[in-house]
């Protein structure tokens, strides 16, 4: 039996590689944005992350005429007033790489002591048909604390710099699988992959 595709609306490796060992178990190929060269990026202006997640997961199914899942994510620091917030992939301008987004969150945060350092990880996930329409919505969080200073080379993002609540390491530390188990982003996709079971459940019995 063939799989059933499914487009992750991203071109970032490392968002790819976690998705698909979250998804590992489920029926589809797994496609990303990289197999469409001429596809035009759909912006990313909505006030909210599932707004973002739904504006890409719907934009860019237009465009490819496939299923598309997309998550919308980002980090949320309280003494920042929740800054990154919704502009973590563009905080320290377009373009800029990890590590200068990693460098500017902490220069911000020289003067906040450890203990007001809280943070939460946020994701969402939204997953258009091949017309565009939204068919799920899911959400997760991750709680947890900003560090002085960088620590480990797993993960991608500000990873280095979030210490999960519950844990001394930091998720560029920790080992994938139970990063993966713990994440904001495995909470909203797991939401989202019983979703995707029962559809293709119910495209079997159809």
């Amino acid at each position: 039996m063939n799989s059933q595709r499914l487009v992750i609306a991203t071109r970032n490796p490392g968002k790819l590689l976690e998705l698909r060992a979250l998804m590992r178990a489920l029926p589809f190929m797994l496609l990303d944005l990289n197999s469409f060269p001429s596809v035009q990026t759909v912006p990313e202006i909505g006030n909210s992350f599932a707004e973002n997640a739904s504006l890409k997961a719907a934009g860019y199914a237009l465009q490819i005429h496939e299923m598309t899942l997309a998550d919308d994510s980002g980090l949320e620091v309280d003494a920042l007033g929740g800054a990154p917030g919704v502009r973590s992939a563009r905080y320290a301008g377009e373009g800029a790489s990890d590590a200068e987004r990693v460098d500017k969150l902490l220069s911000e945060l020289s003067r906040v002591g450890i203990r007001a350092r809280t943070a939460r990880f946020v994701s969402a996930i939204a997953i258009a048909d091949r017309k565009g329409v939204i068919l799920n919505l899911s959400d997760g969080v991750c709680e947890g604390h900003i560090t002085e200073f960088p620590r480990g080379s797993n993960g991608f993002g500000y990873d280095p710099v979030f210490v999960p609540t519950g844990f001394d390491q930091t998720f560029a530390q920790l080992p994938r699988p139970l990063k993966n188990r713990i994440s904001h982003r495995s909470k909203a996709l797991a939401a989202a992959s019983d979703f995707l079971r029962r559809l293709t459940v119910g495209s079997r019995a159809g």
